[in-house]
């Protein structure tokens, strides 16, 4: 059975978006998921530019797999550009998140 797994962060919350993250990590690093995508929806976005910690987290993340955050969003905020030099792709999310729903991916919201 090939398990996928969509982690949104959506949070504002520091330590909300920590734990989510960390297991995220976990799950790639430890293999207990076969394949795992994150989603950067709404107040994470400004979390991740505004704080070390979530923003480090981010990044090794990114590095790790595929990562994407919420063009609209991060727009407004003027943040697209910082967020994509941290490796997590800025893009149009509607469309990515149901294309991956549709495509057995279960949604875990943080």
């Amino acid at each position: 059975m090939n398990s996928k797994l969509l982690v949104f962060i959506a949070t504002g919350d520091k330590a909300k978006a920590l734990t989510g993250l960390m297991y995220a990590k976990n799950a790639i690093m430890r293999k207990w998921i076969d394949d795992v995508k994150v989603v950067y929806f709404g107040p994470s976005e400004n979390l991740m530019y505004s704080d070390p910690d979530v923003a480090s987290a981010a990044i090794e993340i990114a590095d790790m797999g595929e990562t994407f955050a919420c063009k609209a969003i991060s727009d407004r905020e003027g943040i697209s550009e910082k967020i994509n030099e941290m490796g997590v792709k800025v893009e149009y999310v509607g469309t990515v998140i149901s294309d991956y729903i549709k495509d057995g991916y279960v949604p875990m919201v943080w």
